[in-house]
């Protein structure tokens, strides 16, 4: 098999797992493999375990998001930007539910924790540029809107996530 129909193979079968969790925190590999047209031998070529396939879907999310915001940055004013990150950040969120209720606790946790750091940076040139344009109040650090952008990932919280992240978006401009 080429290397481009490889690597094809490999963001089909993530992106029918992302697909999936939305809807369930189920992953049978069969389903997977079954939806992204690709047979079990090259599923698990490319993800030994469930779990394995979860933290790539898990990271890949974490990229998206992280490189939407400079993006961003360069096609909007930063308090447009940020909130438009934060609609992201929702689509993150109801993904990162469906992988973190998909894994044991213990990993779950591991991975969340692994990219809080790359996510704040993030947060950290949005806030930055919301500063300098005095969108942004100044006593807002990364730390402060990852605390209320975890709660995105509550179950209770899916229904009203867009209302929530209107609530924070208020909360952080300049008065």
């Amino acid at each position: 098999m080429a290397r481009a129909d490889a690597v094809s193979n490999r963001a089909r079968i993530v992106q029918v797992a992302r697909d999936l969790l939305s809807t369930t925190a189920e992953l049978p590999m069969n389903a997977v493999a079954k939806a992204a047209g690709v047979g079990q031998g090259t599923l698990y070529r490319n993800f030994p375990t469930r779990e394995a396939l979860l933290a790539e879907v898990y990271r890949a999310d974490v990229d998206q998001l992280v490189a939407s915001a400079p993006r961003l940055l360069e096609e909007h004013d930063a308090a447009t930007a940020f909130r438009l990150w934060l609609d992201n950040v929702a689509d993150y969120a109801r993904v990162k539910r469906g992988v973190l209720a998909a894994l044991d606790p213990g990993p779950g946790h591991e991975l969340a924790a692994g990219h809080t750091a790359t996510i704040g940076k993030a947060v950290d040139l949005l806030l930055e540029a919301g500063r300098r344009e005095k969108s942004i109040r100044p006593d807002v650090g990364s730390e402060d809107v990852i605390i209320l952008l975890r709660f995105l990932s509550r179950d209770d919280a899916a229904e009203r996530a867009h209302h929530l992240l209107e609530l924070i978006v208020n909360g952080l401009r300049s008065r």
